[in-house]
């Protein structure tokens, strides 16, 4: 696996390959890698000849700035799974890279990005938006391979896609879990042991609501709500939100629309953020 650290070189080495013909695949992550990631690298290699992706923390989508210094960081544990999962190419700038002295142009995917995740971290999409695009001009990746765990940010980057005209395909895969079910998340490194078993009440909560679905015919969101909140508070974490959106418009529903539903959760367990999502 080749690691390349500036924008020029990446730019060269990937329109030299895209000139032989070989198809990019292309993964944007912020490092502390694990399963998920090892999964959608895989995703990668199978959709293209070539599977690249980017190591950045990047600092324009953190509304807190605790947060970003207690992001999980190990670029050599990184770089080793990205290696091992088959990737081809690891793209790792620094924030001046990125962001160079002068720097002041931002993506704003409008009302999508104001609410659920934008309502409790303002300004947390306009920086997500702004450093993939940039990504996706140095790559330019024939797919962009994304996780569906982050529900709002796969729909969010899927409109910038589209409205934009980017020449990639926007690729969803589902969401990896632990055993017991909690998802696979770069924070779960900073839970305790009692904090991983409260962190699944999220999971139960989730199948709860599927079983209410689909086992006893409940689609009126309000009554599901109020059991996917009486599940995540009696276990003891504090509950951001649960909602029930439409998967296109991000919009509460106030009946669950079979196939086009996401049913999302946010929680916070002492200073860990973690959120969860299914679709009905």
């Amino acid at each position: 696996m080749e690691v390349i650290r500036q924008i020029a070189a990446a730019k060269k080495h990937l329109r030299e390959e895209s000139r032989k013909g070989r198809r990019i695949a292309f993964v944007p992550t912020m490092g502390a890698l694990h399963a998920g990631h090892r999964r959608l690298i895989e995703t990668a290699r199978e959709k293209a000849d070539l599977a690249v992706l980017s190591i950045f923390v990047n600092p324009t989508q953190f509304n807190d700035p605790e947060d970003l210094q207690n992001y999980p960081r190990d670029e050599e544990a990184d770089l080793r799974l990205a290696e091992e999962a088959g990737a081809d190419i690891a793209f790792v700038p620094t924030v001046e890279e990125i962001y160079p002295p002068g720097f002041f142009t931002s993506v704003n995917v409008g009302r999508l990005s104001t609410k659920l995740e934008g309502a409790s971290r303002p300004g947390h999409f306009r920086g997500v938006c702004t450093v993939v695009l940039k990504l996706l001009e140095i790559v330019r990746p024939d797919h962009l391979v994304l996780g569906l765990k982050d529900a709002q940010q796969f729909t969010i980057l899927q409109h910038m896609v589209d409205d934009l005209c980017l020449d990639t395909e926007v690729v969803g895969v589902p969401t990896v879990r632990e055993a017991g079910g909690l998802a696979c998340s770069s924070r779960n490194i900073l839970l305790t042991p009692q904090q991983r078993r409260k962190a699944l009440c999220m999971y139960r909560a989730l199948k709860r609501t599927h079983f209410l679905v689909k086992k006893q015919g409940i689609l009126h969101t309000g009554e599901l709500l109020q059991a996917i909140r009486s599940a995540v508070q009696t276990s003891g974490v504090e509950l951001d939100y649960a909602a029930i959106v439409s998967r296109v418009t991000l919009e509460p529903l106030e009946h669950v629309v079979r196939g086009g539903t996401y049913v999302l959760i946010a929680i916070r367990i002492g200073k860990v953020r973690l959120i969860d999502n299914t679709r009905i």
